[in-house]
């Protein structure tokens, strides 16, 4: 039994009793989807998945269930065609329906022209890369074009899979249509001349795979111990992604176009860029276990570790906020920031604009976009009254951000960038501290959270005053699961797809009527000391503002409570968690 075989025993013996039981196909062989094959199961919302949490999926089990989805299997090579042989032999054998699979093999200018073995599946083409581009990440965006399946399967030309592999993958697409499926491999060292495609296709169809190399000798990937760690996943959160580096992943078409593809200028490291953009769009990421593969031959980065890391280091963080690599370097800023903050400057005075973005951007975060929302067409050059016109604050606040080049200045809120992973909303006026942003985003994070509110101190409703950090990805989710909510229903279903944190913006902000914390600011302390008189005058003051703070903390306080208690559904789900 392979390792494969053992992780799939553990998992079907720990499934939850709470799984959704979909995916099988109804008495007299109906298909999934009536008619229409290319549409998932009618229902009023897909299956939900909380996070990563795919355990309420039940997709059924190999050989019981009849497939209706057509797969696209797209295999970038270049050179090497004795492995393309293994591999295609290796899928002339899968027990996924030979009219449902389709493989297209792309040239990627291989030194000689490849040509197609004899051994290959039924329904097999051979295509070159489109000209203007090259590597592995063009050539699989030239076979997905030209593919025509629902799903697309990559495959790498050195993957000689089971006969399961196909099948296996597809079960949850059938399920859901925002699934990312990771296929599980082996390394081995590879001999050309120990076996040929008409015995690794014999083998294959009769179930042996596992027998075609020695077991003992294989190395597993790295990312199986990230597996592990994460309950194959399933507690992975927002890093599941993190593990789509392999040569074997499916997705559904519509998620693979709506990230826009692999970028072709990630020559190396292009798998992990397009994780995050498709983790981005709101996917989920599954582990397939229970069948195998084998990667005929070791991998780059076990090979050239060092050279492989010292490649992608730069091309990958330039693109992906949470690599863990670019977090060595937080002073930097980087092509796609962490933060898109939504400020609402319109109706504030220069002052209030300025407290707010200059604490923003001289914050220990950087990695930020600023979008300025305000009514900036009315500043025009004709003549005016300079000390008096009507918008001089915008004028202002305009000439005083114009040179930034994070600042971005717009009539109304821009439309969300699928790249960056948080979007922040505030108004202008409240200072936020240096480490704010830093301080959200791990809360965020730490909470596994897909949005993060902070009320404003002496805010009554949450149209007064709140910060506001909202997960791409999760708002990503509840979108595709239903395009036509908005609003509180969207945050509901937000709450449905990654759970919301509270948190008082006291601990964030220092409000622009806090005059006891501006007193004991550091600013105040490097003011000269006052004569005696003076300090007299200041401490009755002091005392003065005191009590008003006070009443202040009372009000936050009770608005606090209040926003609680008019959120629908609020505290009793968070008791029923409570409970659980």
């Amino acid at each position: 039994m392979t390792s494969a075989d053992n992780v799939s025993e553990r998992q079907s013996g720990e499934r939850a009793d709470t799984r959704v039981r979909v995916g099988v196909v109804p008495e007299q062989g109906q298909p999934l989807g009536g008619e229409d094959t290319g549409r998932l199961a009618a229902s009023p919302r897909q299956p939900l998945v909380f996070r990563n949490d795919y355990a309420r999926l039940d997709p059924p089990p190999l050989g019981e269930w009849t497939p209706t989805l057509l797969v696209s299997v797209v295999i970038p090579a270049h050179g090497q065609p004795e492995k393309l042989a293994m591999v295609l032999a290796s899928l002339a054998a899968q027990s996924y329906p030979a009219h449902l699979m389709e493989v297209v093999v792309v040239d990627d200018g291989s030194p000689v022209p490849l040509a197609l073995p004899e051994v290959r599946p039924e329904h097999t083409r051979l295509i070159t890369s489109d000209p203007g581009g090259w590597g592995s990440a063009h050539a699989v965006n030239t076979g997905v074009a030209d593919s025509s399946g629902q799903v697309v399967l990559r495959l790498d030309a050195d993957m000689l899979v089971y006969r399961e592999h196909v099948e296996s993958q597809m079960r949850w697409h059938h399920v859901v249509d925002y699934a990312v499926v990771m296929g599980h491999k082996m390394f081995v060292d590879f001999d050309p001349s120990a076996m040929t495609p008409e015995h690794v296709r014999d083998e294959v169809a009769a179930g042996r795979a596992e027998a075609l190399f020695d077991l003992e000798g294989a190395d597993p990937h790295w990312v199986e111990r990230f597996i592990d760690r994460h309950d194959r996943l399933r507690s992975a959160h927002h890093e599941a992604f993190k593990v789509f580096v392999g040569a074997t992943g499916s997705l559904h078409r519509s998620l693979f176009d709506a990230a826009g593809g692999l970028d072709p200028a990630m020559i190396l490291g292009g798998d992990s860029e397009f994780g995050h953009r498709v983790a981005q769009r709101g996917a989920f990421f599954v582990p397939d276990l229970e069948t195998s593969s084998w990667h005929l031959g070791r991998s780059q980065m076990q090979e050239k570790r060092d050279a492989g890391t010292r490649y992608r280091k730069p091309y990958v963080a330039n693109r992906v906020p949470d690599f863990h690599l670019r977090r060595k370097q937080p002073e930097r800023q980087w092509e796609v920031p962490l933060v898109d903050v939504v400020l609402d400057a319109a109706d504030h005075t220069l002052e209030e604009i300025d407290a707010t973005a200059s604490a923003l951007l001289s914050g220990t975060t950087p990695d930020l976009r600023l979008w300025m929302v305000g009514p900036w067409g009315a500043l025009d050059e004709e003549r005016r009254s300079p000390l008096e016109e009507d918008v001089l604050d915008l004028r202002l606040a305009h000439e005083t951000f114009r040179g930034d080049p994070r600042v971005r200045f717009v009539e109304s809120e821009p439309s969300t960038d699928p790249r960056v992973p948080y979007r922040l909303y505030l108004e202008a006026g409240a200072e936020p501290y240096p480490r704010a942003l830093a301080e959200m985003v791990h809360a965020c994070d730490t909470q596994a959270v897909g949005l993060l509110c902070a009320p404003m101190p002496g805010a009554l409703t949450a149209e007064e005053g709140m910060l506001r950090l909202e997960r791409t990805a999760a708002f990503a989710r509840a979108r595709h699961l239903d395009p036509e909510v908005t609003g509180r229903d969207l945050d509901r279903l937000v709450e449905e797809v990654h759970g919301i944190h509270w948190m008082p913006a006291t601990d964030l902000v220092l409000a622009t009527d806090d005059e006891e914390a501006r007193l004991e600011s550091p600013a105040a302390a490097r003011q000269e000391e006052a004569d005696p008189q003076d300090v007299a005058l200041l401490q009755g003051e002091l005392e003065q503002v005191r009590a008003r703070a006070d009443r202040m903390r009372r009000r936050a306080e009770r608005a606090e409570r209040k926003l609680r208690w008019f959120t629908p559904g609020l505290v009793r789900r968070a008791l029923r968690r409570m409970v659980r």
